[in-house]
């Protein structure tokens, strides 16, 4: 009887409007005094324009998450549109702007809170309450967050939103002059373009990276077509609201004066104290602001530091399944089912760009990230206009005109140039996020290049392994040991990883070891030598290369052991049933190599018996004379463009 598997899609779009916001409105608090001091009296402006480049991503983003809804974002779109290449490079960068946020927000979280206590505003104390955190958000994210989580992020979201209202009203009361805002702005001078351009940058990549995040959540959320809609129009205007209000009330809390603003530079760290501190200085109003802002800002900075976490969770498992990270390294947590060493890794890169205290550092890399990403994101929902234009789109982006043999989308096309030019942008005038940015890069193609040349695997084509090969507790095997006679062929990987799946069932008593693949090279010796004549070293070359290659594939399923061994041999068929006999293995799992092409009946060499119609000579031996259950494999079904792992279910089982 087969099971089915049914999943209950109970996230709706609150869940996705709280991933979202929780990085809109924490990008808010950290960006907002990097912007200013760069832009200046244009930061309004400037807030703007992120504002409207958000648009163009957000319809991207749910465009393509609802064409293909898989974990992960950019990635994801770059799969089906490009090919594993640059869905690695992809998701390489935005791993990188995830790694950076929760840096960023750590940090910037410590000098909110020093509304309550200026300590924690510099020094020691600063950098402990960040590293602090960070630790915290590590330990939820391998704790898991829960559908509980994602409603708290929710809660944090209306409680700053009414809070950012309440800095807007009171702003417009107390301190809005808009004649003060764009005084003294010479664009090309005060600001330059230079500094006009990185300050876009950092506001765009602040309003839009939780898009990222929340398409991790593509189909595991109950949203119609109505309600992408209508989740579109919410997601745009808040960001539009609060950005551009809050810029003009800060502008003019902190103008700008002799070529420089106090957000930018006294209170760069958190503006919105400074900002707020202006309503009636001194009195009860301040210091109320002062407390409220500050404990909204922090929460709402930790959420966003929670939700980069669960973005880069998500993003890390899929690049594991897809083999673009080891798997290793995306193992999951034994009891939890959390990327477990992954998220560790995350939380100590973080907490080593936290230790400078340089908000200006972490911001420039943050934009070379998240600029190259959008890049290709854009570019991706493009292609696949193109690629798949038959295909199902619950949301398809407007503005789109007939080119050649499709609908191109204006909006990701304009996306797709912004971003670019915002990328080069960040290269150009950032020699921080050009060096660090550019490095972190290089290393990751080398790492996904060695990887997969090493492993014997494309490098531009889809090859996935299951889930459960990232569980970290060793399992019982259904067979305590299997033998696998490798032959030198293309079929080799599949019957390892057809021996690896029979060895990795689960266990019912915890205290039994995994399986023993019994990987067997057969030297046939012919007639005319000795049986220990020396070999050709080509031929001990090829059965090192095959060994190795058996070992590797095997073990990538846990629990599993691989042994090799090299017999010398007459026959083939005879040597490997010889040793399946010696060894008291419970299965043979073997490659069903095609039959003889020689016609003339048995006593020819030719095809006559039973099974000669798909089995070959040396295949017809040992499933007459096996002491044990032989499983015969068959090529997998390849498609075009993917090279699927583990291979097929065997084609036969023979008692």
């Amino acid at each position: 009887m087969i099971e089915r598997t049914i999943v209950r899609r109970s996230l709706g779009s609150p869940a996705l409007f709280a991933i979202v916001y929780s990085t809109v409105g924490a990008g808010l608090y950290f960006s907002l005094g990097a912007v200013a001091g760069q832009a200046l009296g244009l930061t309004p402006i400037v807030f703007l324009l992120a504002a409207l480049f958000f648009v163009l991503c957000a319809m991207t983003y749910v465009e393509g998450a609802s064409l293909h809804q898989e974990r992960a974002g950019a990635t994801v779109f770059a799969r089906y549109a490009f090919n594993e290449l640059w869905s690695f490079v992809a998701g390489w960068a935005i791993l990188l702007d995830f790694v950076i946020l929760v840096a960023i927000t750590a940090f910037t979280a410590t000098n909110y809170l020093a509304a309550f206590w200026g300590e924690l505003g510099h020094g020691t104390v600063e950098i402990a309450a960040a590293l602090a955190i960070i630790g915290f958000v590590a330990a939820i994210n391998v704790m898991g967050v829960t559908a509980g989580w994602i409603r708290r992020f929710l809660q944090i979201a209306v409680a700053d939103i009414a809070v950012q209202v309440l800095v807007i009203v009171l702003g417009v009361v107390f301190v809005l002059q808009l004649d003060t805002v764009f005084d003294g702005v010479h664009l090309g001078t005060t600001p330059t373009w230079k500094e006009v351009v990185f300050a876009l940058a950092i506001a765009a990549a602040a309003a839009s990276t939780g898009l990222d995040a929340s398409s991790g959540l593509a189909g595991e959320v109950a949203v119609g077509r109505r309600g992408l809609r209508r989740l579109m129009v919410t997601r745009t205007g808040t960001v539009i609201l609060l950005y551009v209000a809050v810029s003009l009330i800060a502008l003019s809390a902190l103008p700008v004066s002799g070529g420089e603003t106090a957000l930018g530079t006294r209170f760069m760290d958190a503006p919105l104290l400074g900002v707020v501190g202006q309503y009636e200085p001194g009195t009860w109003l301040a210091d109320a602001m002062r407390y409220a802002v500050g404990g909204v800002a922090a929460a709402m900075l930790v959420a966003a530091a929670n939700a980069s976490m669960l973005g880069l969770s998500r993003l890390a498992y899929s690049l594991a399944t897809n083999r673009q990270i080891p798997s290793a390294i995306g193992r999951l947590h034994p009891r939890r089912s959390t990327p477990v060493v992954v998220i560790v890794i995350a939380a100590l890169l973080a907490a080593a760009l936290v230790l400078p205290e340089d908000l200006d550092f972490l911001v420039g890399i943050y934009a070379f990230g998240a600029m190259l990403a959008f890049t290709l994101a854009h570019l991706s929902v493009i292609v696949l206009r193109y690629r798949e234009p038959d295909r199902d789109r619950p949301y398809e982006m407007p503005l789109s005109i007939r080119v050649g043999g499709g609908r191109l989308p204006l909006p990701a096309v304009l996306g797709a140039v912004l971003s670019f030019a915002g990328w080069i942008g960040v290269l150009v005038t950032h020699n921080e996020a050009r060096i660090v940015g550019l490095a972190w890069m290089a290393f990751g193609l080398a790492l996904y290049v060695i990887y997969r040349t090493t492993e014997g695997k494309p490098v531009f084509k889809r090859v996935t392994i299951p889930a459960g090969a990232l569980a970290k507790e060793r399992e019982e095997a259904e067979y305590g040991s299997i033998l696998v006679p490798l032959l030198g062929t293309p079929l080799d990987d599949d019957i390892v990883q057809t021996a690896g799946r029979l060895a990795a069932e689960e266990r019912s008593d915890e205290g039994e070891e995994g399986a023993v693949i019994e990987a067997l090279w057969v030297f046939q010796i012919p007639m005319s030598l000795p049986l220990d004549a020396a070999l050709p070293e080509h031929q001990l070359q090829e059965a090192r290369r095959a060994l190795a290659r058996a070992k590797a594939v095997g073990e990538e399923y846990v629990g599993v052991e691989v042994a090799t061994a090299t017999v010398r041999a007459r026959r083939i068929g005879q040597a490997i049933v010889d040793e399946a006999r010696r060894r008291g293995v419970e299965a043979i799992v073997l490659a069903a190599e095609p039959p003889s092409r020689i016609r003339g009946g048995a006593l020819l060499g030719g095809r006559g018996g039973p099974l000669d119609n798909y089995i070959g000579e040396v295949t017809r031996y040992v499933v007459d004379k096996a002491p044990s259950r032989v499983i015969l494999t068959a090529p997998p079904a390849e498609s075009q463009d993917t090279e699927p792992e583990p291979a097929a279910e065997p084609a036969a089982k023979v008692d």
